[in-house]
Formats: structure tokens, C-alpha cells, sequence
């Protein structure tokens, strides 16, 4: 028993030196050109570790470091996690705004008069529900006639004339030109008649 003991006991013992003896450094070609191991350092070489606090503590004792979730594949119309750590989804469309209409612009040509001077006609362009301006197309003409024509378009025609002005057929009479002015108004009645 002795002896199975001592055959045992020197088996293990040979073989404990075996590993030994084989897995030395030095011990052949192939484990002498092994690099020694080097301890890991969170910090980049050359780069002090008590300047930046986030580098870990002072004594030069590694600090774990965590490693990223590797990123799952998003279904589909989900926002996905960035490696930054910022969730991007999409924008959300801009409200549709509609432009107010713009009024556009008529004109409506009134009546025309025939008085003992001549024949008149007036015409308007209207905006919206606003009278923007008028036009006398046809006023009395010749001799005399063209001077008080000329009066009666002075104070009415135009986008700052009275008729713009008061919005209504309701003009002061342009002195001496009664007959002028007052055909005018009729034909200006009729255009607004047509207009509003």
C-alpha cells in the first residue's frame, strides 16, 4: 500500500513539474516571443488621470467600464435610440395654413344719361365691397362743356375722389354743372346697383 502510495504521490508530483517546466517563459521558441500581458487602463496613454475626474480614481485603479447596447433593430415607425443616447422621432408636419382670399378687382360700367349737354357714363372697379375707384367713360364736351366736364371729373374720378371717399352715390353738386353732375350720380347709382 505503501508503494501505491509513493507511485501516486511521485506521479502528480512529475506531472506538476512537467506543467511547470513546459509553461515557464523562456522555456521554447514560441513562449519567449509571447507579449506579456499589460494591465488595462481606461486612460489614454499620456494622459493624466487626476486632470480629468471622469477618468477614474486617483490611486491609478482601473475603473469598469460599460460597454454600449449594441442597437436593436426598430420596428417599423418607431423612433430608434441613437449611440449618443438622443431619441430622434419624426418631425410633426406643419399645420396647412390657407391664405385668406384676396379680393379681386371688377369693373362695373353703369347706365349711361343723355342730358341737354351731352351723354355720361360712369364706370367703377370695385374691391371686395369697397368702390376703389371711378371713371367717368363719357361727359359732356365742347365749348363750355369742357370746362365743366373737366369739374365734375376733379371731384368725382379717381381712386382719392369724392366717390370713393363717401362710397355712395350721394355727391355734392359741382357748382355749375348741375346738369353734368347730376347724370353722373345716375350712372354712378345704376354701376353700384350692379356692383352691390
Amino acid at each position: 500500500m505503501r508503494r501505491a502510495f509513493l507511485a501516486i504521490t511521485g506521479l502528480a508530483a512529475s506531472t506538476t513539474a512537467l506543467v511547470v517546466f513546459k509553461g515557464s517563459p523562456g522555456a521554447t521558441q514560441v513562449a519567449q516571443n509571447l507579449p506579456t500581458a499589460q494591465p488595462v487602463s481606461p486612460t489614454p496613454q499620456g494622459v493624466d488621470p487626476s486632470a480629468d475626474p471622469a477618468a477614474g480614481p486617483a490611486d491609478g485603479t482601473p475603473t469598469p467600464s460599460v460597454a454600449p447596447r449594441a442597437p436593436s433593430s426598430p420596428e417599423p415607425g418607431k423612433s430608434t435610440t441613437r449611440p449618443s443616447g438622443t431619441r430622434t422621432t419624426k418631425a410633426p408636419a406643419a399645420p396647412r395654413t390657407t391664405k385668406a382670399a384676396q379680393p379681386t378687382n371688377r369693373r362695373v360700367t353703369g347706365n349711361g344719361f343723355e342730358n341737354e349737354y351731352g351723354y355720361v357714363q360712369v364706370q367703377i372697379v370695385v374691391s371686395g365691397n369697397r368702390i376703389v375707384e371711378a371713371v367717368a367713360l363719357s361727359l359732356p364736351s365742347g365749348g363750355e362743356s369742357d370746362i365743366h366736364s373737366g369739374d365734375v371729373r376733379n371731384r368725382y374720378d379717381g381712386s382719392g375722389g369724392e366717390v370713393v371717399q363717401k362710397q355712395n352715390a350721394s355727391l355734392n353738386t359741382v357748382s355749375g354743372a348741375t346738369e353734368t353732375s347730376n347724370s353722373y350720380k345716375q350712372s354712378l347709382r345704376s354701376a353700384i346697383e350692379q356692383a352691390f
